[in-house]
């Protein structure tokens, strides 16, 4: 079996997705997603014009060396593009291979470790009563565990609230140049706890609560808010700082044991060699997609397993069914699996991308068809042209760039 054709498609069902599909001899083909959310076509790019021509001829069965071959040969090494593009062609790869097998992917991973993979969906509202609804509305779609994010009293934007942006107007996606967003920390830092409190109060003790920080804060900032968030008994408190400083989370480890979870910006297993080693985060939190792909990712946790630290791969809406449906292959096999993100798509999304797996009861599955058990409709996808898209910008008051 050969490898004859590398093609990447570029589609916007909503929002923008980048998915390669690689075909073989035999006609088998396997689909990977390389969508990075507001750099879409860099990796469409680096896909067509640098790592296609590679791969016409190779043995589609040889995925490790494939996977070196990409990640060595280039010479320039990580980087959110190069890894993206990489882990297309890796999950493709296993899509392939697990379809010659007549499998799905996640016997090919060792089986099932269970019977179906619990997530945790996404709350928000831009004042309490909204999000308290919010948390009804995610409980009433099954979900058993919720991500909390508030807007803030006097910040007209913030990370993770839908609704409006300055003008009132409603936020799109899609938009010319980025959406800025105002932050002051020490309003966030004194608001936090109270939205901890309000939601405890009204679904009480036993409902896990996520919350994402979004890297916004300094260590000590992140401590004292970890240990504020105490009382409330958090599931987790995601990017509380920017973790590239990996050391900076010993800090906020000594003063608090709200557990931790870093990781969606990660791209190799180097930004988390001291963290895991340390034992200084509960959860690791990158995504198949920008991580180079299943075969490092099961690395990642594998090295993870030791320290008893666990999995949470990164599930957005940015985050195309191609690549969630290998996430959720890989969360049935691992051992040490924790917990899966899982904002879902919207059903024309899903049209284009037609998918085996499953979400019932707060769970997915990720169902028995051969291969990853997703399917690209190329003639919808095409219906749908890329559309320039960006991520938001923060700025605090005094007009400062900030963390987003």
């Amino acid at each position: 079996m050969k490898i004859v054709d590398a093609t990447t498609v570029v589609t916007s069902p909503g929002r923008n997705f980048v998915t390669l599909k690689l075909t073989t001899d035999d006609g088998v083909t396997g689909l990977g997603d390389a969508t990075l959310n507001g750099r879409e076509l860099a990796v469409a790019g680096y896909l067509t014009e640098h790592v296609a021509p590679l791969l016409t001829g190779l043995d589609p069965h040889r995925i490790e060396d494939t996977w070196q071959y990409l990640y060595r040969g280039a010479y320039w090494r990580r980087g959110p593009v190069t890894m993206a593009a990489v882990a297309a062609v890796d999950v493709a790869l296993w899509d392939i291979k697990a379809k010659a097998a007549g499998l799905p992917l996640y016997q090919l991973l060792g089986g099932a470790s269970r019977e179906r993979v619990r997530t945790y969906g996404h709350a928000d509202g831009r004042d309490l009563p909204e999000l308290l609804d919010s948390v009804r509305a995610r409980l009433a779609e099954g979900y058993s565990a919720v991500r909390i994010q508030s807007g803030i009293p006097g910040l007209k934007a913030v990370y993770g609230v839908h609704g409006t942006d300055a003008t009132g107007a409603s936020v799109p996606h899609q938009r010319a140049r980025p959406l800025v967003e105002d932050w002051d920390t020490d309003a966030y830092l004194r608001h936090t706890p109270a939205v901890f409190e309000a939601v405890r109060a009204e679904f009480g003790p036993e409902l896990p609560l996520l919350h994402d920080a979004h890297h916004r804060l300094s260590p000590i900032q992140a401590a004292r808010l970890a240990k504020d968030l105490e009382p409330y008994r958090p599931f987790w408190l995601e990017d509380c700082t920017p973790a590239e400083n990996q050391e900076a989370l010993r800090l906020v480890r000594r003063h608090s044991t709200t557990p931790l979870a870093v990781g969606e910006v990660f791209n190799t297993v180097y930004d988390y060699q001291t963290l895991i080693t340390e034992q200084l985060i509960d959860y690791v939190r990158s995504a198949v997609t920008h991580f180079g792909g299943l075969t490092p990712l099961r690395k990642l946790v594998d090295l993870a397993a030791p320290y008893q630290i666990r999995s949470a791969f990164h599930g957005p809406e940015d985050i195309s069914p191609v690549g969630m449906a290998a996430a959720i292959h890989l969360d049935l096999a691992v051992h040490n699996f924790g917990i899966q993100e899982y904002a879902g798509h919207t059903p024309l999304t899903e049209a284009v991308f037609r998918h085996a797996y499953t979400f019932t009861d707060g769970h997915l599955h990720p169902g028995e068809a051969p291969g990853l058990g997703v399917e690209l409709d190329e003639e919808l996808a095409a219906a749908h042209p890329y559309a320039p898209a960006y991520l938001p910008v923060n700025r605090l008051r005094d007009g400062s760039v900030h963390d987003w």
